[in-house]
């Protein structure tokens, strides 16, 4: 067992739990901290720094839910096996600024809300629903149309002709700076503005996409997955492989097998799963990426803001050094989904061809609303509003698996501590679409996890519940009615 070594700040660095957190999961990077070797105890831990025990316990519990260790029951936690997959970390820092420098000095001079989804909910109940757990609605009663309203007055008052012209192709740079900024800090991202490509909802940027990987490629998809950009990549004559999952995500192993060229992930909050991907399949990933010179992985990061334990998970991107992540992201989740901006991150080879062979498709966001935006984030509402939204979702998702506490001995609940919606499964194996029809029967909508699946599997007996866009009330009264109606 390692003793764990080493010595807190107290000159106003970073809390307590954030610098256990740092330490541990720089000595497994580093390889001082091996596989399978045993942490300290969580007491033991407490009492040799000189802090409280629950300060260790967040610490655990972030790496625990980066997958940087594991808990086994009645042993304590345990270093997980990372193999060879840091290889992709070693690339020296001179040669990624000489690649920096080569491309720059030539370079120099949400998800968006996809509505109802057809699905076997929407055939067993025709007409009004008294509670509906979309799991693609949110809360618009904490925006800040005050602040909203006074930035576009300003701008509109005091804006110039410049702002009427046209604009660069990949948006305004003010707000791809802003952009790269936020997503350093909040994401771990690296970027740099050039990098940054603004649209209108992620269905242009995945247009454009197409135009820069080329058609007809083979992509992995994760089945149940995001069904929107399934069909988006239908629609693109996307040769589509289906890969497998585990508790972990998509399984690497299989992407060989699928003889892909790209696959499209949601590491930080699978949909409709709520899995987060551990650290040592994101590596994974990514030595299988660099196996081929033409790999990609697409990286969704479309709720990551809204977390509640511990740290936000750190983008996939964050780990990438060879240019193999594309990275996208929205701001109609977390702000509104009328705003309709979202943004994605080419890798400097992809940016070359987009540059050379695309860069003449006009950005799809009025000028106006970028710089609406840009001031926005910019001096700090978006942040504020963040926080405070953070907090009314937790408010409501405690109150939610409170209320579904009388219904563990026959549903377990899954997805939790992340995203808008959970996951009930059925113990004693009600099919999904008994749950759903039964559900509709008292009036509540809830969505079948068959609806994101685009294969034939063996018959499901798990439902979403959204609750981003209810009310406490709403919640109350919905699960009252689910235990009515599901009540063995």
């Amino acid at each position: 067992m390692n003793k764990m070594t080493f010595q807190l700040r107290t000159d106003g660095g970073n809390c307590l739990y954030e610098q256990i957190y740092e330490h541990i999961k720089k000595e497994i990077r580093e390889r001082k901290l091996l596989a399978g070797e045993k942490l300290p105890s969580t007491r033991f831990l407490a009492e040799y720094l000189q802090v409280a025990r629950s300060t260790v316990d967040c610490a655990y519990g972030q790496l625990l839910s980066e997958g940087y260790i594991e808990s086994r029951p009645c042993k304590g936690y345990f270093v997980c096996p990372m193999e060879d997959l840091f290889f992709l970390e070693e690339e020296s820092a001179s040669g990624a600024e000489e690649k920096h420098s080569s491309l720059s000095g030539a370079e120099r001079t949400g998800r968006t809300d996809p509505g109802k989804q057809p699905g076997k909910a929407e055939a067993v109940g025709e007409g009004k629903f008294s509670v509906d757990f979309s799991p693609f609605d949110i809360d618009m009663s904490g925006f800040p149309f005050g602040v909203w309203k006074k930035i576009t007055k300003n701008i509109l008052t005091y804006a110039n002709s410049d702002l009427f012209a046209k604009g660069e192709s990949q948006g305004d740079e003010e707000l791809r700076r802003t952009i790269v900024r936020y997503l350093h800090s909040s994401r771990g991202v690296n970027c740099r503005p050039e990098q940054v490509i603004v649209g209108a909802g992620n269905d242009y940027l995945l247009l454009l996409l197409e135009k820069i990987l080329g058609r007809h490629i083979r992509i992995a998809m994760e089945n149940p997955t995001y069904k929107r950009s399934y069909r988006m990549f239908q629609s693109f004559a996307y040769r589509i492989a289906t890969v497998d999952m585990d508790e972990s995500g998509m399984r690497a192993d299989k992407l060989g097998e699928a003889k892909v060229s790209a696959a499209y992930v949601m590491p930080s909050h699978q949909f409709p799963t709520g899995t987060v991907m551990p650290i040592g399949r994101r590596m994974e990933l990514l030595k299988w990426a660099d196996g081929e010179p033409d790999r990609y992985l697409i990286e969704d990061d479309y709720d990551s803001e809204y977390r509640f334990r511990g740290k936000p998970i750190p983008a996939l991107q964050a780990s990438d050094r060879h240019g193999r992540v594309i990275y996208m992201g929205t701001f109609s989740k977390a702000i509104a989904p009328a705003i309709r901006i979202s943004f994605m991150v080419l890798p400097d080879k992809l940016l070359e061809k987009y540059r050379r062979d695309f860069s003449f498709y006009s950005c799809t966001v009025s000028r106006i609303d970028q710089s609406i935006l840009n001031e926005f984030i910019r001096d700090g509402y978006f942040e504020r509003h963040l926080n405070k939204m953070r907090k009314i979702y937790q408010a409501k998702h405690e109150l939610l698996l409170e209320c579904l506490q009388p219904m563990r001995k026959d549903f377990l609940i899954s997805g939790e501590n992340a995203g808008l919606h959970i996951l009930l499964t059925a113990k004693r194996g009600m099919p999904e679409r008994e749950l759903v029809k039964q559900a509709a029967e008292k009036g509540v909508r809830v969505y079948g996890l068959s609806e994101s699946m685009v294969e034939e599997a063996p018959d499901s007996a798990t439902v979403l519940l959204g609750f981003g866009g209810l009310t406490e009330r709403e919640i109350e009264e919905g699960t009252r009615l689910l235990r009515e109606a599901w009540e063995q």
